[in-house]
């Protein structure tokens, strides 16, 4: 039997075509398009300005979207919610909702795992499965909007993978949920994050996109930042900075830096001095991002640490801002619910 077709993850000329291969008329494509990207339908049963026999025959030879959602934990104080998801095959992948007062995130994954191997990181301890198809990736936002009736303001990848290490999906991802005829996220409002895959960087720049662009950067130091981002081994601290100012000259956009703060490791005036120093070199923002213990070898600083760091930076001509965590006490680090879950069927075997 023929395999069905999945829609979600198809632009709107996409599925055009797909309506035409069914003897249709290229308008329906069109229809589809809004139920799925605008109205966050879920079942062709919800299409009612479809003919009953064009919504059978749709059943008999697509399905809408890929996720299954296996768990899902919240938390009432601070306004986040964790989703764990199964795909077709059995993997599985997660994404973070968190509700602040000027804004509404999601925080979407790019691939089952990661290859990257950073030491502070709960994917990491998953090792590479896959990448997500471009489907598989929006099927995540229209899922969460779908189940809690929350209006996205803003997306992130910053979920489980290295979304530069799987390129063409998440830019094709981005450019759907952009789309003003659908999901209509300003540009503007997404955000690509990388560990610092050099050549997609000067790819990204080149090719004009216009969402943002940050990197993990994590530590001033080369040989301290290759011990915690291997990455770092191949694309060393100079190249990466080649990278980084050619994508400020290219798209005449501002990078944002994420810097994760671990306690007694890169949280001192040194680091901050050096720090400093490359941020000062490059049109960015910095983030400050007390660390989400996972590793044990890691910890998170203290408030008042926090606060000193800060100070040590001042004055910034950059922009500055510190992001604590909003999920700890749902395990909102990437990878911790699909560990414990994979953990759990290992167990069972």
């Amino acid at each position: 039997m023929k395999d069905k077709v999945t829609l979600v993850g198809m632009t709107r000329d996409e599925l055009e075509a797909f309506a035409a291969s069914l003897g249709q008329k290229k308008y329906r494509g069109r229809q589809l398009y809004k139920w799925i990207y605008k109205k966050f339908a879920r079942s062709f049963d919800e299409m009612t300005d479809l003919s009953q026999g064009l919504r059978e025959e749709l059943k008999s030879a697509a399905r809408i979207g890929h996720l299954a959602c296996l768990d899902k934990s919240g938390s009432e104080a601070v306004g986040s919610q964790k989703f764990l998801f199964e795909l077709q095959d059995g993997e599985c992948v997660e994404s973070v909702l968190i509700v602040d007062e000027d804004r509404r995130t999601i925080c979407v994954s790019s691939q089952v795992g990661c290859a990257l191997n950073c030491r502070f990181c709960a994917t990491a301890t998953l090792g590479f499965h896959r990448n997500l198809t471009a489907g598989e990736i929006v099927d995540q936002l229209l899922y969460i909007v779908a189940e809690t009736g929350i209006p996205v303001s803003n997306l992130v990848f910053m979920g489980m993978g290295e979304p530069f290490n799987n390129y063409e999906a998440v830019i094709k991802a981005a450019q759907i949920m952009s789309d003003d005829n659908g999901l209509s996220i300003g540009a503007r409002r997404i955000v690509i994050s990388t560990a610092g895959v050099v050549n997609k960087i000067y790819r990204y720049s080149d090719e004009g996109h216009k969402f943002r662009l940050a990197v993990s950067l994590n530590s001033p130091f080369q040989e301290e930042r290759q011990t915690m981002m291997p990455i770092a081994k191949r694309w060393k601290m100079d190249e990466l900075l080649d990278a980084v100012r050619h994508y400020g000259k290219t798209s005449k956009k501002v990078l944002t830096f994420e810097y994760v703060l671990f306690a007694g490791i890169n949280d001192s005036q040194e680091h901050a001095r050096a720090l400093k120093k490359i941020v000062q070199s490059v049109p960015c923002k910095l983030n400050l991002l007390p660390y989400n213990t996972v590793a044990s070898h890691y910890e998170r600083p203290s408030p008042d640490k926090v606060e000193q760091f800060t100070q040590w930076l001042l004055p910034l001509k950059a922009g500055l801002s510190v992001r604590w965590s909003k999920g700890e006490d749902i395990n909102a680090a990437c990878g911790q619910l699909a560990g414990k879950h994979r953990g759990g069927e290992e167990s069972e075997a």
